[in-house]
């Protein structure tokens, strides 16, 4: 029986097989589903929600769109959301589905820029036990093996990533763009119901909390706009940056392929796998995407924190608990890890600063503005000084 066919018979060839299969495109998004899987629910309960949980989230949500309208003014979105709660592997795959078009042409730069690189390199500089060597002249079918590094490469990144967030995220919107598909609202009941227990908080206000937050992006990202402009911004930021993928190969050819560990410090390191090498045009173009993030960012704390004091006599207590919570955080692990986007926790309190900046000058309508069309969003400049946006919005 020729080789070929008795790996084809041993279950665990079989598995590899079907993983490296699994996608044709820039990201095997089969091994993305299964490492954000098991990332997000290692170690931890994961405990699946009740009905109980779903069916208070649900009369939570519809209450919050009620004043989130009222305040904002935004238009209701045309379909009515429908409330998932969700187990963290559950947020990992609804998120794996969101996210792929806005991954996927960030990662078909990254693939390019990967095969280049292997191609100048030869084939004895490819990764071997111990480290980068020892694979000139492979067979043909070892060839084709190697030839999956980079969608292996970049779905173990993106799988790491989110599953990661897995673990922390509280819903649908902590990562804070617009998803393709429908537009569903989910609450991770493990995360939440932990961070209830562990800050000794009222679940009623904390998940109505979460969901005036939840519900104001929602609102935003259902302007006609606002998907297709954000995509968009970061395909043009991608399109036009030159990756530094020479770090990366460094990388490669210092690490033990036979470590797990050293796969790990690869994949969850802050700079990802490659690094951007910005010129003044790419600057701007980048400036735009943070401006994006920052707004919606912003606004969605802006209004979360308006209505939160007005709704919620335990605020104050769930503010000091997200504050403690969150501190350390420095920075956007989905675009500084995924989309080479520097995107820190300071441009999105800058967005909240110009957004309760704006309501104080004005009012709640003024400020819902921002909303009615691409140009209506604020530059980073506008956002750094409130009155030069006014000055343009008059």
């Amino acid at each position: 029986m020729p080789l070929g066919d008795v790996f084809a018979e041993v279950p665990l060839f079989r598995e590899i097989q079907r993983v490296l299969l699994s996608s044709a495109g820039p990201v095997n998004w089969e091994l993305a589903r299964q490492i954000g899987i098991a990332m997000a629910s290692w170690g931890t309960e994961d405990p699946p929600p009740t009905d109980e949980d779903r069916r208070g989230l649900e009369e939570t949500v519809r209450a919050a769109e009620l004043h989130v309208a009222e305040l904002t003014g935004l238009p209701v979105p045309a379909d009515v959301a429908p409330v998932e709660a969700v187990r963290r592997g559950g947020w990992v795959e609804a998120n794996i589905r969101g996210l792929k078009d806005l991954i996927e042409p960030a990662a078909a730069k990254a693939a390019d820029a990967l095969s280049r690189a292997q191609r100048q390199a030869g084939s004895g500089e490819l990764p071997g036990p111990g480290g980068m060597g020892g694979i000139g002249g492979m067979p043909g079918g070892l060839e084709a093996l190697f030839s999956q590094l980079s969608p292996l490469l970049l779905g173990a990144q993106v799988g790491t990533v989110l599953g990661y967030l897995g673990q922390r995220v509280l819903g649908q919107y902590d990562v804070a763009v617009p998803r393709s598909g429908p537009g569903n609202l989910l609450f991770v009941v493990p995360n939440i119901a932990a961070f209830e227990r562990d800050w000794s908080l009222s679940p009623v206000e904390f998940r109505a909390w979460v969901a005036l937050h939840e519900v104001t992006h929602r609102f935003e990202f259902a302007r006609p706009w606002a998907g297709d402009h954000f995509r968009g911004l970061v395909t043009d930021f991608v399109s036009s940056v030159e990756l530094d993928v020479g770090d990366l190969m460094e990388r490669l050819k210092r690490m033990d392929v036979g470590s797990p560990e050293a796969l790990q410090s690869l994949l969850e390191s802050e700079e990802g796998l490659f690094g951007a090498v910005l010129d003044d045009e790419q600057r701007l173009k980048l400036a735009r995407v943070q401006a994006f993030m920052a707004a919606a960012e912003g606004y969605g704390d802006h209004v979360m924190r308006v209505l939160g004091r007005r709704m919620l006599g335990t605020f104050d207590q769930i503010e000091e608990a997200m504050r403690r919570h969150r501190e350390g955080e420095t920075g956007d692990p989905v675009f500084e890890r995924l989309l080479g986007i520097d995107m820190k926790k300071e441009q999105y309190r800058l967005g909240q600063a110009f957004c309760d900046r704006v309501a104080e000058l004005t009012d709640e309508a003024t400020l819902a503005s921002m909303w009615d069309g691409p140009e209506a969003l604020p530059s980073t400049p506008e956002l750094e000084e409130p009155q030069l946006w006014l000055a343009r919005m008059a």
